[in-house]
């Protein structure tokens, strides 16, 4: 075998092994079967692999050298691995943000559980101003209910999130805990609410911390958005059989 037979043929097993990486991590991600965090750099370290396996072969391919399983397989994880990080699009490196940040909702369950164990659970003030540039849209909840009925309709709300569990009230702070887990690779991330009055009605605060890794890839800020959307919809987590307000 030549020399460049033998190139091609180690360039096709790398793109074959990085392409199965950008595959299995996920797979492993999604039954659970080994952490999140090796899960993702299973995924990661593959994509990575996969780029530069790939970037090679269609230099290979434009010199007329073929272009074989391996190669082919490996552009196609490279796609799938680039399309997943720019999805995330300018996502910040940082993993809590909050509705309030002069004020941060506390972590207080969460802060008990053994998988938060020596972990600092205080917003960390340098996010401030990052958060401020990225995501300025975020915002509280306004309910025209007083906190102790906003604080029954915000929980209602958490229990229909649907990767939400371990949901937590303390109605003497006017609080709710939580945590989220993501469908793919299964990080948790820990979210608390503050329901305080408003005028004649309440604000509830959201506040969403990854436990894993120093960004995020935009998650905890969605999962704002889309609670706090849900949150503000007429009617929402108005109690079983309750009218809509437009009918009272």
């Amino acid at each position: 075998m030549t020399d460049p037979h033998k190139r091609s043929g180690v360039l096709d097993g790398i793109g074959v092994v990085a392409g199965t990486a950008v595959v299995l991590g996920p797979v492993l991600g999604f039954l659970r079967v080994v952490p999140p965090l090796a899960a993702f750099a299973t995924f990661a370290l593959g994509g990575i692999v996969s780029v530069i396996a790939g970037l090679t072969a269609l230099v290979a391919a434009a010199r007329g050298r073929g272009f074989a399983f391996g190669r082919a397989f490996a552009v196609l994880a490279a796609l799938v691995f680039l399309f997943s990080i720019l999805r995330s699009g300018n996502a910040p490196r940082i993993n809590d943000f909050s509705t309030d940040t002069d004020d941060p909702p506390v972590f207080v369950f969460a802060a008990s559980l053994p998988a938060n164990t020596g972990r600092d659970m205080a917003y960390p003030a340098e996010f401030e101003a990052i958060q401020r540039d990225c995501c300025n849209d975020l915002h509280a909840a306004r309910l025209p209910t007083p906190p102790d009925q906003a604080l029954r309709q915000a929980e209602r709300v958490a229990a229909a999130m649907p990767t939400w569990a371990a949901i937590k009230v303390d109605p003497a702070s006017g609080t709710i805990e939580a945590v989220a887990e993501s469908p793919l690779f299964g990080f948790q991330d820990d979210v608390v609410i503050r329901v305080r009055p408003d005028g004649s009605g309440s604000v509830a605060d959201v506040r969403s911390k990854s436990r894993d890794g120093k960004g995020d890839m935009g998650a905890n800020a969605a999962r704002i958005r889309a609670y706090v959307a849900a949150l503000e919809q007429p009617g929402a987590g108005a109690a079983p059989g309750a009218a809509p307000a437009s009918d009272r």
